[in-house]
């Protein structure tokens, strides 16, 4: 919405007045509750307000016909504000837009109880209002945008030897590795967003048999052509096969996983997909310039990418490229958004053995911000929710009868 006034009383002894807004909220015992204020604009007795944004509820709590009252104050340096006047509107009024309805007259009580002639302190005009609906992220996957779900695991050196129980790829035959553990956790949550629980699977920074040559992006399945694992079972299958073949080697570099799963999301940006890259690694990054290149063109891109650190090593270069605090650069380009979540995973080791408890609180964590980061590219982009097809209602038999 936004506003002016004309005519405003003047209360300075000095110049004009500096008029602000405030509104008022009505509650179901007949008092207010204030809900926005504008800013202040100096030395005018017809000002002109900036537009502001309010959400429905916090004007009338959802009801067009409740009361709001909005009062017009002139700003004082040391916080006496003096009252000018007041008029009461409602949602249903203010609907009505730019119009001769939308004029209001600011009147001060007292002034009116004073005296005969008195007709008003000024008006205050309606100069646009304009109505949107918030969507949230269930509208999109209710209208059927998928969710593509990638994994890609460090098998990197520095994670230990897989032999040994000090290491993170440790194949206990009796209990889930750190890794195991994160990819379940996160897995299971975001298989129920996944149509066709079909993940691609990929591990970097592994010698490859039969030859040993280095990769930073290879099939956990041992299938090039198709990465694909059947559920989160099918993951955890895949990892621990390749545990087996695979030598543990170096260096850490993430983007080429990054770059794989950008290729498949520039080719949908209708808003039909939406792809999120799970990175488990213990957080010795070597290519740190060229991961933040490809966050920044990825940034651009229906994709989020989910990093959980495990081991104890220090998670700094992680944090940089989580972007909550700095937005990711590269050569002086920064990230359109912010798609990136780190979580360490060794804050959710639950002392007490409750692992259950635990893992819900990764998984929760992990995803928390995923539905922001796919509502931020849809906004972008302009992209609006596809209708949801109406529920399913079984036919019903028409019983034959005898004749």
């Amino acid at each position: 919405m936004q506003f002016c006034a004309n005519k405003l009383d003047k209360k300075d002894f000095f110049g004009k007045s500096d008029p602000f807004l405030v509104f008022y909220r009505s509650n179901e015992d007949g008092s207010f509750t204030i809900c926005h204020k504008t800013e202040v604009v100096k030395n005018t007795l017809n000002p002109v307000w900036q537009a502001f944004k309010i959400s429905v509820r916090a004007l009338c709590n959802g009801d067009y016909d409740r009361t709001i009252k909005v009062e017009v104050y002139d700003w004082d340096r040391d916080g006496s504000h003096d009252f000018i006047g007041e008029f009461t509107t409602s949602y249903r009024e203010l609907s009505r837009g730019q119009s001769q309805f939308n004029v209001y007259e600011v009147v001060n009580p007292k002034k009116k109880g004073k005296k005969k002639k008195y007709i008003n302190s000024g008006t205050v005009t309606l100069l646009s209002f304009l109505v949107e609906t918030e969507v949230s992220f269930l509208d999109y996957i209710k209208g059927g945008t998928q969710i593509n779900f990638t994994v890609a695991i460090d098998f990197t050196a520095s994670n230990g030897n897989p032999a040994q129980p000090t290491s993170l790829h440790y194949m206990n035959p009796y209990q889930l590795n750190a890794y195991g553990m994160a990819l379940k956790a996160v897995g299971e949550i975001v298989q129920d967003y996944d149509s066709d629980k079909m993940f691609p699977a990929l591990g970097f920074g592994a010698k490859l048999p039969p030859d040993g040559r280095i990769s930073h992006e290879f099939a956990l399945n041992g299938n090039p052509q198709n990465p694909y694992c059947d559920g989160i079972e099918g993951v955890m299958e895949a990892y621990y096969r390749s545990l087996k073949s695979v030598q543990l080697y170096g260096p850490t570099n993430f983007a080429p996983v990054i770059n794989h799963v950008a290729r498949y999301a520039s080719s949908v940006k209708d808003g039909s997909q939406y792809f999120v890259l799970l990175i488990v690694t213990d957080g010795v990054i070597s290519d740190m310039a060229q991961t933040k290149e490809s966050i920044v063109n990825a940034s651009k891109l229906p994709m989020s990418i989910i990093i959980v650190g495990v081991g104890p090593a220090e998670f700094d270069a992680m944090i940089e490229l989580d972007g909550d605090d700095v937005r990711v650069s590269s050569r002086g380009k920064y990230a359109e958004r912010d798609i990136v979540q780190f979580v360490p995973f060794r804050d959710y080791i639950d002392r007490s053995g409750n692992h259950i408890l635990s893992m819900a609180r990764l998984a929760k964590d992990v995803l928390a911000e995923i539905p922001e980061q796919f509502l931020s590219y849809m906004r972008a982009r302009g992209i609006k929710p596809s209708p949801a097809p109406p529920p399913y209602t079984p036919p019903t038999h028409v019983l034959q009868t005898q004749i």
